[in-house]
């Protein structure tokens, strides 16, 4: 259910969707930010700026028409009376105010109304950009609600269906140079085989949008396309856009730790299986446990090469320069 008005200034928008879960599920979901970026298309990565029990302070990297945006909001959360209050605190133009709520309301036989309200205004009033703004706000909270709804509505098998794990490797090199190998992904066709071809956009400082050839096991190639948002010198978060039909959702980064023996390179990965393309896409004893394992097989492989380029070239370019 979709409705909005018009105060003054302010336009006021309600959109509602009805899920099979409890409230306290629901409410989890969309409380724990750091899990948006496999639960909202969208989001490529949060990062929580202060985590107080009721106040918290976000900055969140979002794609929106084909660019990826970042902005600050503070949430006040209320777990009690199952409300999440938020607020842009410096809105993009042309966005001049924006804040909003989730509200859930507890419906017999352990399901859940889930409000999401919002409020805005733009800059100058001018009434196109008010309209691009509804149509923005209407677009992502339908999708929204349909992504709380959908992983809300697995319940336990949930836990099932999403995986993470890391891999380290001690690289006896200035961090620096660790971080600019990671960092120049454009150079990779020439430092690593089994990277042939990438297409780099970085129109913002640090935010780069990848098209990259990779060979999988077999030699057979794959593209893949991903946003990275870069921390200089310590980390490199990205978000997989284009994803094979097994997944839905992989998050990965780069993890640089200065240590004693050197620099410890981490590849983090978090991958979502879709349980109903398990058993099409691996035969009749494909299972979510299966198609897990092939996956944290691949891109296993392919981080620890990475790595181990990144130690071959950065441990040689140091040598060379001692």
């Amino acid at each position: 259910m979709t409705s909005s008005e018009t105060n003054g200034r302010t336009v006021s928008t309600t959109h509602t969707a009805f899920v099979a879960a409890p409230p306290r599920v629901v409410y989890s979901l969309i409380a724990d930010a750091p899990r948006w970026p496999y639960i909202f298309a969208p989001v490529v990565h949060v990062e929580r700026l202060r985590d107080g029990a009721a106040d918290e302070r976000l900055r969140l990297w979002v794609v929106s028409n084909g660019a990826v945006r970042n902005w600050v909001s503070r949430r006040v959360l209320d777990p009690q009376a199952l409300r999440i209050r938020f607020r842009q605190e410096s809105p993009l133009p042309p966005v001049e105010a924006m804040s909003g709520e989730w509200v859930l309301v507890p419906l017999p036989g352990n399901a859940t109304s889930v409000v999401l309200l919002h409020e805005f205004r733009t800059i100058g009033d001018d009434p196109a950009n008010t309209a691009l703004i509804k149509q923005a706000v209407d677009r992502n909270s339908t999708a929204e609600l349909a992504a709380v709804k959908s992983i809300a509505e697995l319940g336990d098998a949930l836990s099932v269906l999403v995986h993470s794990f890391a891999d380290s490797v001690i690289i006896d090199a200035p961090l620096g140079t660790v971080y600019e190998f990671l960092y120049r992904i454009q150079d990779w066709p020439v430092r690593m085989p089994h990277v042939p071809r990438v297409v780099l956009d970085e129109a913002v400082p640090n935010v780069q949008t990848v098209e990259m050839d990779a060979a999988a096991a077999g030699g057979t190639l794959h593209t893949d396309r991903m946003v990275r948002i870069c921390f200089p010198y310590h980390s490199i978060v990205y978000k997989q856009t284009q994803l094979p039909k097994i997944m839905s959702a992989h998050l990965g980064a780069w993890h640089l730790y200065p240590t004693a023996a050197g620099v410890r390179a981490t590849s983090h990965n978090t991958v979502m299986i879709r349980p109903d393309r398990a058993g099409e896409l691996l035969g009749p004893n494909g299972n979510v446990e299966l198609a897990r394992d092939l996956v944290r097989q691949g891109l296993r492989k392919n981080c620890l090469d990475t790595l181990m380029h990144a130690k071959k070239v950065t441990e040689a370019s140091t040598s060379l320069r001692s």
